[in-house]
């Protein structure tokens, strides 16, 4: 199974590139991903690969390695309490639906998701 390290990923649009061991660019959609995975410029994947219409394209995709934020990546304390409390407000919404027996959209979840993972990594460094 070919390896390789994404070198672009969006994760609103779905999809992006590896740049395989080998030299050779692979597209990769996010259909074919772990569910719950992370990934981001830098992580390490095992993937297979079949012809697409418009070239290599990435099958069955196992993370082999996530890299970290360092320091210096990370934003100040001043935009992160912004963020925070962005995210409270938003949190403190989603909770009084819940009251009243309401699930937010899948939209709306994936999107608070994704801010949770994106405030975690800034923490964790």
């Amino acid at each position: 199974m070919p390896s390789g390290k994404v070198r672009f990923y969006n994760e609103e649009k779905g999809f992006g590139f590896i740049q395989g061991d080998d030299g050779q660019e692979v597209f990769l959609h996010a259909s074919v991903l772990p569910q719950d995975a992370e990934v981001r410029q830098g992580t390490r994947l095992e993937y297979g690969v079949a012809e697409g219409k418009r070239g290599p394209q990435a099958l069955s995709v196992r993370l082999l390695e996530t890299p970290r934020l360092s320091k210096r990546d990370r934003k100040s304390a001043d935009e992160m309490a912004l963020i925070i409390e962005d995210l409270v407000k938003l949190l403190d919404g989603m909770g009084e639906r819940l009251k009243q027996g309401q699930y937010p959209e899948r939209a709306q979840s994936r999107q608070v998701a994704t801010m949770l993972r994106r405030v975690a990594d800034d923490f964790d460094v």
